[in-house]
């Protein structure tokens, strides 16, 4: 059957490979989600709060802010909305600012892809480290934040705990079942758009002749102007520049990026170094756009760029370091 050979491409080396992809982490999600249904159904997530009170109070926090941020661990969006239930203005603005540094389950396509192709027998040690680091430099942050910006003491802590309970079969899996619908829903909505421009834009040049040669496409072009700000970091090749472009509007679209760009060659090109290098980025940097629009509903425009570009900032920092302490 003949079929044209730019639908062939769309189809094969874009929306399936690129999306499949995304979709072949669902079961690593779901689980990670099974856990956190299992802490908020049973009453836990509460008494976390409490438990971690006179620790966060070292940090400038209350116990309460715990809560937002274990949500974050799920999606940074529902974890900035959850600040609403602080009460102090102060710790509200601070815990947002801080919820990015909690790894969103988003971001896990991205470790398994890298561990799979880089760290094949330390995958767990990495994936746990990531989250360690992340964890680490948010404390660092507020630490800064609280001899700077937001100077004073956190209210102080009232809260009322549920009972301990069973968790329920069908809360878990009514749970569960929304935060797999979002994933799907996510990846035939944006992570498939973010996936067809990716496509057509290193399939054609710039004067929308179909390419043979990725190189020479209109994103190899645009992306090229990134590379010299990326190649401290070892990653100073234009299709990890647009994979991470790609990532600010859903972070599971960089790995399906840099499938459709690279074709499964991700590992002659890359090395340990950098590859360590781009994980510690992906985990630092900016929040996807949905984040972002929620960070600028609870605190405006200029606290929502200034979270884009400090995240960049410390994530380009923190990268450099790990390329440089392991090349």
């Amino acid at each position: 059957m003949n079929v044209n050979a730019a639908i062939h491409s769309l189809v094969i080396d874009g929306i399936f490979t690129g999306v499949g992809s995304v979709l072949s982490f669902l079961p690593i999600i779901v689980t990670l989600f099974f856990f956190l249904s299992l802490m908020e159904d049973s009453g836990y997530i509460a008494r976390v709060a409490f438990v971690m009170d006179k620790l966060l109070r070292k940090i400038g926090l209350s116990g309460r802010s715990i809560v937002p941020m274990l949500i974050g661990f799920g999606c940074t969006v529902p974890a900035v909305m959850a600040t609403r239930t602080l009460t102090s203005e102060r710790d509200r603005k601070m815990t947002i600012l801080l919820t990015p540094f909690m790894s969103c389950t988003a971001k896990l396509p991205i470790y398994a892809f890298f561990v799979s192709v880089f760290f094949p027998k330390y995958g767990g040690l990495v994936m746990s480290g990531l989250y360690v680091l992340g964890i680490l430099i948010g404390t660092l942050i507020a630490f800064l934040y609280k001899g700077t910006l937001f100077k004073g003491k956190p209210v102080p802590f009232v809260m009322e705990l549920p009972n301990y309970r069973m968790p329920g079969i069908k809360n878990v899996a009514q749970l569960l079942w929304e935060k797999a619908k979002d994933f799907l829903q996510k990846a035939f909505s944006v992570i498939l758009i973010a996936t067809i421009v990716v496509w057509f834009l290193q399939s054609f040049d710039l004067h929308f002749n179909m390419v043979t040669d990725s190189a020479d496409s209109m994103l190899a072009k645009v992306a090229g102007l990134l590379t010299p700000l990326f190649a401290p970091l070892g990653l100073g090749d234009w299709r990890i520049c647009t994979s991470l472009l790609s990532g600010f509007m859903a972070k599971e679209s960089v790995v399906s990026t840099l499938e459709v760009l690279f074709g499964g060659d991700i590992g002659t090109v890359l090395t340990t170094s950098s590859a360590a290098a781009l994980l510690v980025f992906s985990l630092l940097y900016t929040p996807c756009v949905a984040a972002i629009a929620s960070i600028k509903r609870e605190l405006g425009s200029k606290w929502a760029v200034i979270v884009v570009i400090w995240q960049c900032v410390i994530a380009w920092a923190a990268a450099f370091i790990t390329h440089l302490l392991i090349h």
